[in-house]
């Protein structure tokens, strides 16, 4: 005898480039899918692979007990829901936003009844549905929503789960954005010294196998912030990368290229190195950057 197993119904607001992929992966695995877009085109083209579509966001809350948001912003949000019953409702708010609107949604859904996840996705469009294209999302808040949720959730990316509170799943995205903003810059910097004179696919060859070369850097930061000393283990010290920095910003005055990446967080190596810290890696830098 062949068992069918059930599968979750949900409902989605917002059918943008994230809302809609993740809207097909929900709707491939077979999940009853409710809908609503306030374009709403977008939200007939899914109609012919299985959604309902809904005429407004009340309705669509009311379709499922799961309700995932993925708008433009928290106030796109807050204004979509306005007005819907939100009594006895999950909600999974997948909006990009900061970790103190992600506290501001958990309370407001509290005050209306439901419980509430933030979720923070760490992908592009394209990478959703694909379970070998390494996306996940980071989900915070309530535990017991996760976990009652925890199959469906899965379905369009892999999930971390982050913590009760409501920011920590936007925190991490955050943060992890950040970082990957600064080795944009970096990366922009270094093409631009090269452009006349390398050929720029040879040229990322060289910058892909620099980089992840790199990257164990950030376990000896984690390493000093835990054990508070800044010099342990250090191979380049905060003297040497000043001086060290002088040639890169040479350089881009010899190649006509602006050093306007690189100067910021030289100037920050420079404070830290007048402060008397020349034994320290870099890390102190973190130090300066922390607001009293």
């Amino acid at each position: 005898m062949t068992h069918t197993v059930e599968k979750s119904a949900l409902s989605l607001l917002g059918l943008g480039a994230m809302g809609g992929a993740l809207a097909r992966a929900w709707l491939t695995a077979g999940h009853p899918l409710t809908v609503w877009n306030r374009t709403a085109t977008r939200a007939e083209a899914l109609a012919g692979q299985g959604a309902r579509v809904a005429a407004t966001p009340a309705e669509a809350v009311a379709a499922s007990d799961l309700v995932i948001v993925c708008l433009l912003d928290h106030a796109s949000a807050g204004e979509v829901l306005d007005g819907a019953d939100l009594s006895g409702k999950d909600l999974v708010d997948l909006t990009t936003g900061t970790p103190e609107e992600a506290r501001a949604r958990a309370r407001w859904a509290g005050e209306r009844g439901a419980r509430f996840l933030d979720g923070g996705v760490m992908a592009v469009p394209p990478m959703i549905g694909t379970a070998s294209s390494g996306a996940y999302v980071f989900y915070s808040g309530s535990r017991a929503l996760f976990e009652d949720h925890a199959g469906t959730l899965a379905v369009p990316a892999g999930t971390v789960y982050a913590g009760e509170d409501p920011g920590l799943a936007a925190l991490l995205d955050v943060a992890l954005l950040s970082a990957m903003t600064g080795m944009f810059a970096g990366v922009a910097h270094a093409f631009a010294l090269t452009r006349e004179d390398v050929a720029p696919k040879e040229f990322a060859d060289l910058v892909v196998g620099w980089l992840r070369a790199m990257t164990p850097y950030a376990y000896g930061v984690a390493d000093h912030l835990d054990s508070g000393d800044y010099t342990r283990n250090v191979t380049s010290s905060l003297a040497m990368m000043v001086r060290g920095n002088a040639t890169l910003l040479r350089t881009a005055g010899e190649q006509r290229v602006s050093p306007e990446l690189l100067t910021p967080f030289t100037t920050l190596m420079e404070r830290r190195l007048a402060d008397g810290h020349d034994g320290e890696g870099t890390t102190g830098v973190i130090d300066l950057l922390r607001v009293p």
